[in-house]
């Protein structure tokens, strides 16, 4: 039994910063969960069809080009207009992203509540398919809005099942970077008490 305590009083010296880490870190994550500000996203969907039949390939790299394009400030500039954002505070707000087999551009945007990503991403779609359209005659392609943005349901985020695991997450790392700390400074200290008694001895042959 005393073998068995030494042993648990070991284990509790060694890992004890780990055991603080994990749970502050947890509980630091859902405390972010509760009172960070929400935010909803939703995305509209819009396709570039070819003027001419058999450019369905040609259709897909404008689509992956068209898709590039949805955040510069050429594209923007109408959408921001409308949805009553500078260009650089809607080019954070949405984000274009498409396949590499279909000629599909998916427009996501953000916003506090939603409605507001809601308009943001019909804004940049609409704005996306004038900006496109303009071109068409030397594009040889059309973009066409294939769906419109829908208010979702619940927020992206916080998310506190996904904020207490990160939580959780940097508390290990903190606790393990605290342990390996320890770790070597416990030999330097150690170290030093041959080196003292090496000279305590040393001083009493000569005396």
């Amino acid at each position: 039994m005393p073998e068995l305590r030494l042993r648990a009083r070991a284990l509790a010296r060694h890992w004890w910063p780990m055991a603080v880490a994990v749970p502050l870190g947890a509980a630091v994550g859902a405390g972010y969960a509760v009172v960070a500000h929400p935010s909803y996203a939703s995305s509209a969907y819009v396709v570039v069809v070819p003027q001419a039949q058999g450019e369905n390939a040609n259709a897909v790299n404008f689509a992956q080009a068209y898709g590039r394009l949805t955040g510069q400030p050429q594209v923007l500039l109408g959408a921001a207009a409308e949805t009553h954002h500078s260009v650089a505070a809607l080019a954070a707000l949405v984000r274009g992203t498409t396949s590499p087999d279909a000629p599909v551009i998916e427009i996501t945007g953000t916003g506090p509540r939603p409605e507001d990503a809601v308009q943001n991403a019909g804004a940049v779609a609409r704005s996306l398919i004038a900006f496109g359209n303009a071109g068409s005659r030397e594009t040889g392609v059309k973009l066409v809005q294939l769906a419109a943005a829908a208010e979702p349901d619940a927020p992206t985020s916080p998310s506190a099942a996904l904020d207490t695991a990160v939580g959780g997450a940097a508390g290990v790392l903190l606790g393990t970077l605290a342990m390996l700390t320890r770790r070597r400074t416990v030999p330097a200290v150690g170290a030093v008490l041959p080196v003292q008694a090496e000279t305590s001895r040393s001083e009493g042959v000569y005396r």
